[in-house]
Parts: structure tokens; C-alpha cells; sequence
């Protein structure tokens, strides 16, 4: 065993213990099929979101983990469910009038609003492969209506026909009793208006493979389970998706958790082996509450990528995939510095460490050099105060602080200060809240500034943050994060900022004690 298949089987974090749990699996024999497959799933009744990356993205690094402490080759399925019935249409979409016309049909028996492809679902289906192959996903890509209809998923069918009743059982268990009255695993799609129909079954014959039902018209149907003429209802389609791919993991979010027993037992009702799971919890909003796509109350994924790299997303994703985190403006700044400062960790890291830091499974054991001599944080306050259109605006300060820096050689740093510069232009300053000191306050920045005016030291940032530390003890500040939240509101319009000694090496000694001065003479709260 290599060493580093060694740290693997060893390491704690969580994509190598879900990869370690999905081997065990196979602990007797490799899978008959050959490979272990991964599948995520995804409904196509809009554009691609930020859910979809991190299911994605996560998968991927189980993924990747696997391959690790294994030679058994995998495969990643994206699944996407567009036999499923337009239950309601887009606001976002053109043309809502002709899609209304069109409502519980089949997703890819939807005309495209666009114009651009032939069918709705087949418009976001392509605008879903887009979005995976921008990030580099490796996946492979199946339609549910290609399943169905060419046969892939006929003998599952079949035998969902042969245990009806079994599937029946789980269903009705779990739903209401005026739901139960009208329940039935197969959905038929109408064979002259095309509509998926929700009604109740006359009778399934096992033998013949087909189900009888009445129309919403009251006419009587007989129609074969196969060959996209049925479509199963969600639930059961799950389960019974597990069982014809023959699936060993899946991921979901926790909304889904409580329907765990009834895909497990259904794959297992059909003959399958349920897979492994990983359920995620979900992202909140700045209030603390459940994320929406119909709310728009959380980011979406080009909200992100305006003010940041993915990898930050890819980090944020990565993080205790198993507790609510918050998903909103001010998680970006953490995570773009949190990020670098695992990628200059990891080259000093032992191969035990290495394994455990996040930018292992970001970057499949394959990190890149972090440029970034200046955090993130730290040009956001770069940005409020040196007045930058863009990041040339930034590189002046930042070329003195950091000599050997440029675009050129530093091209992260420079991605990262055109960020910083739009992120503080839409989120910080229309927030930003100036104030004077008080007379104690006045009485320490004036001697703050003094001491930079006189200072002949170098402009090294722990020597800079010393003098601040020295000024706040000297005047009394006790704790002496009241000094600095001080220095934030007065000079920053906040009431957190970066190590102020830092600030200072960065915006410059002199720049800062102009800085200081607009502050007393109340030019900052004016303008």
C-alpha cells in the first residue's frame, strides 16, 4: 500500500470516510459491473443553482477520494428526471402564455420558450451540462426520457409491474388517507394529449406489463409499462433508479432525509442493493432561514463568481457538508481568505495533514501556489479607502507593500483585487457608517497619528501593529478591542476591519495618517 493510499485510509476527512464507507461494500469481491457508480440527480424544471454545483462538486471529491484507496474505476451519473410533468411555470422564462398551454406534460414534450433547442427540457438540460463543463466536472450524462423510452429502463419496469402491491405497501404507508385513495407508483402519460396523469389504477397486470386506468374524462386506458408510455412517481422512481443503474452512493439534501426508508426499500423491493447515502444539511439566508429558489432568499452561483473565485465556493461547499451553514454576502470574504490560507499551509504539511486540508479534495491532491500576499479582507479596505475603479487602483499600494508582486506574476492577487474592489463597491459602501471619536477616542487617534508621523521605522506590519497595540494601552482602552473597533468606525465606516498594522504597512504610513487626519476634521463622515 502506497503511502498515500496509507493517509487515506487513515484520514478524517469526510470525503475519504464516506469513500472508505462505500468500499466496504465491495470488501468480498469487486462489483459485477465493473465500476462503482456515483450518481446525483436533478430536476430540470429550471436553470442549474448553487445546490446543484455543491451535490455536484461534493460528489466528485467522494469521488476522487475513492479512486485513493482503491483500483476498482468509477463512474459519475448525472440523472436528470425530465419525464417529470411541468407543474407549474417559470416566472423567469419568456413566452409564459404558450407554456401554460403545456402544463403536466413532460418536460421534454415542452415546447422551448427560447426557440433554441427541442424541447424545454432539452433547454435545461443543455444550460445543466454548460454549467457542469464550465467547472470541469467529469460526469456522464443521462435524460430520464432516453431512459425510459429506449428500453434501459424496461425490465425494472417490469418488475415493478410484478410487485406493484409491495410498492404499494411502502407508498401508502407514509401518506395521508385521502392521499392513499388515489395513489398509484405509475403516473401514465395520456397517449393523446401527452399529460402526465395523476389518477388511480383500474388494475396493473403483471403478466402482460401494462396498467388500466380512467382518464380525467372518465374514458378507460390500458397501456404497457415500458417504453415511455409510464413514468413512475418521484419517490418510487428514486428506488427504482438505484436498482437499474445498480447505484453504490447518492447524496441529498436533508429535506430529503425522511424519504430515505421509502427509496431504500423500494430499491430493495425490486431486487436492488440500496446504495450508500450522504445527506447534507441545508443553507440558510441572513435571517436563518431555508434557502428558496422560489424565494430567491439565498446566492446564486453568478452572484458568487462576481466577487469571487470558484474555488472559494468549492471551499465554502467543502465545510461541514453536515451543518447548516449560512449562505449569504459576507460568507465570500471568509472563504476567499480561508482558502489561501489552507494553500499555503499544505506545501509544509506532512502527507497525513495534506490529505485532511480541504484544498486536497479541491484541487484533487494537486493544489496550486497561493500568490496572495495581500488577504482578501485586507484589499476590501484597501478599496475603501484608496477610491479604485478597478484593481489597477489597487496595485500601487500594493506593488510598495509587496515589491516582487505584479499581474503578471501574481495573477490570483490581481483576479482577487478587481474582485475586492466590486465587492466593496456593491456591499460595503452603500453599508459603510462613519462616525466621530469621542474625546477619549480623539485623544488616541490624535496620538496615533502623531507617532506614524514621526515613525522612521520600517513599514513591517507587526511593527506597525505594535505601535497601534501601544497607543490603545496608553490611553487606557480596556479591552483594547475597543480601541480598534474605534479605529474601524472612525476611519473605515465599520465595525470590524483587518490587523490595523497591517492596514497601515499596506495603504502606507503616510496615506494613513492623511487618512486620520480627514477623520478629525469630520471630512469622512461629510462625505
Amino acid at each position: 500500500m502506497t503511502a498515500l493510499r496509507d493517509a487515506a485510509m487513515k484520514s478524517k476527512a469526510w470525503p475519504f470516510e464516506e469513500a472508505r464507507a462505500v468500499l466496504k461494500r465491495y470488501e468480498k469481491k469487486d462489483p459485477e459491473k465493473g465500476y462503482v457508480l456515483f450518481e446525483t440527480g436533478y430536476g430540470p424544471s429550471g436553470l442549474p443553482h448553487i445546490g446543484t454545483f455543491g451535490e455536484v462538486a461534493r460528489t466528485t471529491m467522494i469521488r476522487r477520494a475513492f479512486e485513493i484507496i482503491s483500483d476498482i474505476p468509477t463512474r459519475l451519473i448525472c440523472f436528470s428526471d425530465d419525464v417529470d410533468g411541468m407543474r407549474k411555470v417559470p416566472e423567469n422564462v419568456p413566452q409564459q402564455e404558450m407554456l401554460r398551454q403545456h402544463m403536466q406534460k413532460p418536460l421534454t414534450s415542452v415546447p422551448d420558450p427560447y426557440g433554441e433547442y427541442e424541447s424545454f427540457g432539452a433547454h435545461n438540460n443543455a444550460m445543466l451540462r454548460r454549467f457542469l463543463d464550465t467547472f470541469g466536472f467529469e460526469y456522464e450524462f443521462i435524460s430520464a426520457t432516453e431512459f425510459y423510452k429506449s428500453g434501459r429502463f424496461d425490465d425494472t419496469l417490469r418488475l415493478a409491474a410484478e410487485r406493484y402491491d409491495a410498492i404499494m405497501e411502502i407508498m401508502l404507508a407514509s401518506l395521508r388517507e385521502e392521499r392513499q385513495q388515489t395513489y398509484s407508483a405509475f403516473l401514465p402519460i395520456h397517449p393523446e394529449t401527452g399529460r402526465v396523469l395523476y389518477v388511480p389504477m383500474k388494475e396493473v397486470n403483471a403478466k402482460d406489463g401494462t396498467i388500466t386506468f380512467d382518464d380525467e374524462a372518465g374514458r378507460e386506458w390500458t397501456l404497457p409499462v415500458t417504453g415511455g408510455h409510464v413514468k413512475l412517481q418521484w419517490k418510487p422512481d428514486f428506488g427504482a433508479r438505484w436498482t437499474a443503474l445498480d447505484v453504490d452512493f447518492e447524496m441529498y439534501g436533508k429535506d430529503h432525509s425522511t424519504n430515505t426508508p421509502i427509496y431504500d426499500g423500494i430499491c430493495e423491493v425490486l431486487g436492488g442493493r440500496k446504495p450508500n447515502h450522504f445527506t447534507y444539511e441545508l443553507f440558510l439566508d441572513f435571517e436563518g432561514q431555508k434557502i428558496s429558489k422560489s424565494k430567491g432568499n439565498g446566492l446564486t452561483i453568478d452572484e458568487w463568481l462576481t466577487y469571487a473565485a470558484t474555488e472559494s465556493l468549492s471551499y465554502f461547499m467543502y465545510q461541514k457538508p453536515k451543518t447548516a451553514k449560512r449562505l449569504w454576502w459576507d460568507v465570500i470574504p471568509k472563504a476567499v481568505d480561508e482558502y489561501h490560507q489552507q494553500l499555503k499551509a499544505f506545501p509544509e504539511q506532512p502527507l497525513e495533514q495534506q490529505v485532511n486540508n480541504p484544498v486536497w479534495h479541491i484541487h484533487d491532491g494537486k493544489p496550486p501556489v497561493s500568490n496572495m500576499v495581500v488577504s482578501f479582507g485586507m484589499l476590501l479596505n484597501l478599496a475603501s479607502v484608496a477610491g479604485a475603479k478597478d484593481a489597477k487602483g489597487l496595485w500601487g499600494y500594493i506593488k510598495a507593500y509587496a515589491p516582487e508582486a505584479s499581474p503578471e506574476t501574481h495573477p490570483d492577487l490581481d483576479a482577487a483585487a478587481g474582485f475586492a474592489v466590486r465587492y466593496f463597491a456593491d456591499k460595503i459602501a452603500p453599508t459603510r457608517a462613519f462616525r466621530l471619536p469621542d474625546d477619549k477616542e480623539r485623544a488616541a487617534i490624535e496620538d496615533l497619528r502623531a507617532r506614524l508621523a514621526a515613525w522612521e521605522g520600517s513599514h513591517d506590519a507587526e511593527e506597525l501593529q505594535a505601535v497601534v497595540y501601544a497607543v490603545g494601552k496608553d490611553h487606557g482602552f480596556d479591552p483594547l478591542r475597543d480601541w480598534f473597533k474605534a479605529l474601524y468606525e472612525v476611519l473605515l465606516g465599520a465595525s470590524e476591519g483587518p490587523r490595523f498594522g497591517g492596514f497601515i504597512a499596506l495603504y502606507g504610513v503616510t496615506e494613513t495618517e492623511a487618512l486620520i487626519a480627514r477623520a478629525l476634521r469630520g471630512e469622512l463622515v461629510a462625505g
